[in-house]
């Protein structure tokens, strides 16, 4: 892995959503090292209280699946820093559903609610005020379960392939107004979202990413300049942009020969 370096973000406001624990807590104090006005979002009032303290930012109580309270929390930032430069969408829940005879549909509404309705609406509520700052930047939180397929969590592999496809969609749409779109791909990582499956996991052989790596390249993808990547981060690679394969063309019909 390469040595890691600080950006500097001075001058500059981040919201983070899922703030209060996992890879947002640990963006979130990412954040505030570089100079960054921090803004800890979370369903967890209390959790994202504490990490605030702990970067000297503010916090506020967020229900991510719901739109308006979306709009307050990029009103509450503009009102307590005075705007907003970086947004980290990072709020997840795992499915705890299956098609078939498991199917809970509360459950489904709350998995693709918080994982998929959390980042458009997210993205919907902040792109004025980074239009009003003259551009800005935006990392979602997606996973490997976005890039390949998932048998044992479909709900899941959906709503993370519904975020990679918004990323690759959005991110070239809005690049042309200074605005950078990106996300950020991670294996399993060390965080509460995992505790269920942890020892399962772990006995299986699956070694636990640490989740500061993601941090680290959530404020690579805010000092940089793509737009529209999908950087998947894993054990022993350095992380980078996912290489998506072009689709087929269109396959036309040979032509014959003119007769002469």
């Amino acid at each position: 892995m390469s040595e890691r370096t600080i950006p500097d973000l001075r001058d500059k406001v981040a919201l983070v959503t899922g703030g209060a624990s996992g890879i947002g807590r640990l963006t979130a104090l990412a954040l505030a090292e570089a100079g960054a006005e921090v803004v800890v979002a979370d369903l967890d009032g209390a959790g994202a209280a504490a990490v605030a303290e702990l970067v000297g930012g503010h916090a506020f109580a967020l229900d991510v699946s719901d739109l308006e309270a979306n709009h307050a929390a990029v009103a509450f930032a503009r009102e307590r820093a005075g705007g907003l430069d970086l947004v980290m969408l990072n709020a997840g829940v795992t499915s705890d559903t299956a098609i078939g005879d498991q199917f809970d549909l509360a459950r489904y509404r709350r998995a693709m609610g918080v994982n998929l309705d959390g980042v458009v609406f997210g993205t919907q509520a902040a792109l004025p005020a980074l239009r009003e700052r003259g551009g800005g930047s935006i990392v979602a939180t997606a996973s490997l379960a976005g890039l390949t397929a998932v048998p044992l969590d479909a709900i899941y592999a959906a709503n993370k392939h519904a975020v990679v496809g918004l990323t690759r969609s959005l991110g070239p749409l809005l690049a042309p107004e200074g605005i950078r779109f990106n996300a950020v791909c991670p294996t399993f990582a060390e965080t509460p979202l995992i505790a269920h499956v942890r020892d399962g996991l772990r006995q299986a052989g699956f070694e636990l990413l640490d989740p500061a790596i993601v941090a680290d390249t959530a404020l690579r993808l805010f000092a940089g300049e793509g737009s529209g990547e999908c950087w998947f981060v894993q054990i022993g690679r350095e992380p980078a942009p996912f290489q998506f394969r072009n689709i087929p063309g269109p396959r036309s019909e040979p032509r014959e020969e003119a007769q002469t």
